[in-house]
């Protein structure tokens, strides 16, 4: 019984991530427009993000999107399919559970940031305009 539920989610998991990376790319949002300038200081900004992620996860594609509405450049590892990612996440964060937000700052001080909805909070916090509609 545990083999054919092994078998039976594989399967899921196998016809439901593409159908949502198809969506995610058919319905993809639009970012904030920026001016050059106020672009350049935003993408200096978030060189310091990394996101740890595996492609087809829905609280990833959730994670992603708003990283698209936000206009903002963030390095994205696979977790899943990258053996150096995930012992990244795993030695840096304490385990392997994505979204994780890498957060680090000027002076080396390393934030490990998990549930998507805590990022995206995180994200709006520090990187949208006022007034910005991101929702």
């Amino acid at each position: 019984m545990r083999l054919f539920f092994r078998y039976f989610f594989k399967i899921i998991h196998a016809i439901a991530g593409p159908v949502l990376l198809g969506l995610d790319r058919l319905t993809s949002p639009k970012g904030i427009e920026r001016t050059p300038g106020e672009q350049q200081r935003i993408d200096a900004q978030s060189r310091n993000l990394v996101m740890y992620q595996f492609l087809t996860c829905p609280f990833c594609i959730k994670t992603r999107r708003a990283i698209k509405r936000l206009s903002l450049k963030i390095e994205t590892r696979d977790a899943l399919n990258h053996a150096p990612s995930r012992e990244q996440l795993l030695q840096g964060g304490g385990q392997i559970k994505v979204p994780c937000l890498r957060i680090s700052d000027a002076d080396g001080n390393v934030e490990w940031m998990y549930e998507s909805d805590d990022i995206i909070h995180y994200l709006q916090n520090n990187f949208a305009r006022a007034g910005s509609p991101l929702e």
